[in-house]
């Protein structure tokens, strides 16, 4: 299984931005999505199971929406009203009954002017 991460950058405070993570191999059942702030431990953001709604950290609820693509086995995080404390190195993370879970390299989102 790889996953293959695409979309960190730079955004000012305010701004919206939005990262992908195609996994290859076959459907996966929880797809989300972690950060890692410098000298941090690394927190769940967001995650979301086939056929049931989404789950939020509290810091990102009404600003950071998780979706996927199943037919692209792509997931999706939108983000808007980012904040500098939103600066962290973002992981995917897929999970699938029998295979277990697998991480994408992580990208860098950086929010600052």
């Amino acid at each position: 299984v790889q996953l293959q991460a695409s979309g960190g950058g730079l955004v000012q405070p305010g701004g919206s931005w939005r990262l992908s993570c195609a996994a290859s191999g076959s459907a996966f059942s929880i797809m989300g999505w972690y950060r890692q702030a410098q000298g941090k431990q690394r927190d769940l953001v967001a995650e979301i199971t086939s056929g049931s709604s989404p789950n939020y950290a509290d810091d990102v609820k009404g600003r950071l929406t998780i979706s996927r693509d199943d037919a692209k086995n792509t997931v999706y995080l939108q983000m808007n009203s980012l904040k500098p404390e939103d600066t962290a190195v973002y992981y995917c993370e897929v999970f699938a009954a029998g295979q277990g879970n697998y991480w994408g390299q992580g990208t860098l989102v950086t929010v600052s002017s």
